[in-house]
């Protein structure tokens, strides 16, 4: 069938308003889930006297542990070789229950069990997001997509902040505020998880929405990509992971999250931690253990500001790497800063904390372009498997540690500027991967008289 007739640019709208905004909402309720125990916990220690720190720390880890991290690989091919529907529907019905379940929790064992359980249901998630994407989006437009869905992190956690801090309030039916949070954060993944399979459509040959002509001109433009990509030398699983590149960023986002998820789970615990001198000296009467998320929602308010400034400028500019270092450095330093300048105030460590926040979240669309840019479709997706996994080894670690360092009496200083030196390390590490441009083919809409594709440098 001639696509003549078709308007990339018309295409490309249809795609984002019909795929981005689903993946989004789903990544939000995902991340929420996954990050809400870091909110409650400021409640559950005032109830919970077997919830130290010591089996916080690790009970926040052992998301991460061995039946996430096996999963990561075929939840990817899943997606690549099977249904993204069918597959987010199976994660979003038992990670909502699950979820939900974490309000009941009553001794260590069982708290370790559920974020173990936590974990395992969400299993394959994101590196089937990223996969999925790259059946709908051509490199060129794939940084803003990718930016689409981290965005979804800082939003979530923004929201979620503020969410919890009005449900711990409440104690309905008798039932602790703490709980509410799991209950009532927990059930929009099981409707979404009904929902899925009648809502999100697979792969362009699919697609209802768009004419015959749309859809074979995003197939062709897609297969294009596909071929060049397989022309590269990178097509099979063992080529992939033999790889230096693969293997640089795997190392990178190990570091790198490993301050990250050090910092989710903890954050909240050290802006009330300096929080409540601050308001001491004041002489003011507010202090509340849920006045912290006040403040951390303005961290994650920035982060939402890095993300979106992030995608559009490395999609604009086609550069990715140096984009990644610079927020991955960048957070760094601004957590250094909060951290270790004795004597600032409370405000002066928040500015500090909303520059690191539009940092953290300016990294993660470029680097997720990375790995997709060079490889065939079954290399990437196991590669992209294979990075996620290292980046949630990093989940296992950050928190775990952090946990262990305040059990030993390392103050929140100490454990912050952990946290800084992993986010500096990690750029330091992505500066060594050769990250040479790939040619992105594009074709316009003038290109329907027959011209060829024109073609420029990401």
């Amino acid at each position: 069938m001639s696509t003549d007739a078709v308007c990339p640019d018309v295409v490309r709208r249809k795609v984002a308003w019909r795929v981005v905004p689903l993946i989004f909402v789903l990544y939000v309720i995902a991340y929420l889930d996954r990050a809400n125990v870091g909110f409650a916990k400021l409640r559950m220690q005032e109830e919970l006297d077997w919830l130290t720190d010591s089996v916080y720390g690790w009970g926040s880890g052992f998301f991460f542990f061995a039946g996430y991290l096996l999963l990561e690989i075929p939840g990817a091919l899943l997606v690549e070789h099977w249904s993204a529907r069918k597959w987010f529907c199976r994660i979003l019905l038992s990670w909502g229950a699950v979820s939900m379940a974490m309000a009941f929790v009553q001794s260590p064992w069982q708290f370790h069990l559920a974020r173990f359980l936590l974990g395992l249901a969400e299993a394959g998630f994101f590196p089937g997001v990223i996969v999925y994407l790259t059946h709908w989006f051509p490199r060129a437009d794939r940084g803003r997509a990718l930016a689409g869905l981290v965005f979804g992190v800082p939003f979530s956690l923004a929201l979620g902040s503020q969410m919890s801090d009005w449900i711990m309030v409440h104690n309905w039916l008798g039932v602790s505020g703490w709980q509410w949070v799991f209950l009532i954060e927990g059930a929009p993944a099981v409707l979404f998880g009904i929902l899925v399979p009648f809502i999100m459509t697979d792969r362009p040959g699919d697609a209802t929405w768009l004419t015959d002509a749309e859809r074979e001109w995003l197939e062709r433009t897609l297969q294009a990509e596909r071929d060049e990509a397989t022309k590269s030398g990178s097509a099979t699983l063992g080529q992939a992971l033999l790889q230096p590149s693969v293997w640089i960023l795997s190392l990178g986002i190990l570091a790198t999250n490993t301050g990250g998820y050090a910092m989710g789970f903890w954050l909240p615990t050290f802006i009330d931690n300096m929080l409540k001198p601050a308001i001491a000296e004041a002489g003011d009467n507010l202090s509340k253990p849920t006045d912290a998320l006040f403040y951390l929602g303005l961290f994650y308010f920035s982060g939402i500001v890095g993300v979106f400034v992030s995608g559009q400028s490395s999609d604009r500019t086609g550069e990715r790497k140096w984009h990644c270092i610079a927020g991955q450095v960048g957070t760094g330093v601004f957590l250094a800063l909060a951290s270790q300048i004795p004597g600032q105030s409370f405000a002066m460590v928040m500015v500090w904390l909303c520059l690191m926040g539009f940092c953290a979240y300016f990294w993660p669309p470029p680097f997720w372009v990375l790995p997709t840019m060079s490889m065939s479709a079954s290399a990437a997706a196991v590669s992209i498997g294979f990075i996620n996994i290292c980046a949630n080894i990093a989940g296992l670690i950050g928190s775990t540690a952090v946990g262990e360092m305040k059990a030993v009496g390392y103050s929140d200083a100490n454990c912050m500027l952990f946290g800084a030196c992993c986010y500096a390390g990690g750029g330091v590490i992505i500066a060594f991967l050769n990250a040479t441009p790939k040619p992105v083919i594009h074709e316009d809409h003038q290109d329907h008289q027959g011209d060829a594709p024109t073609i420029r440098r990401e």
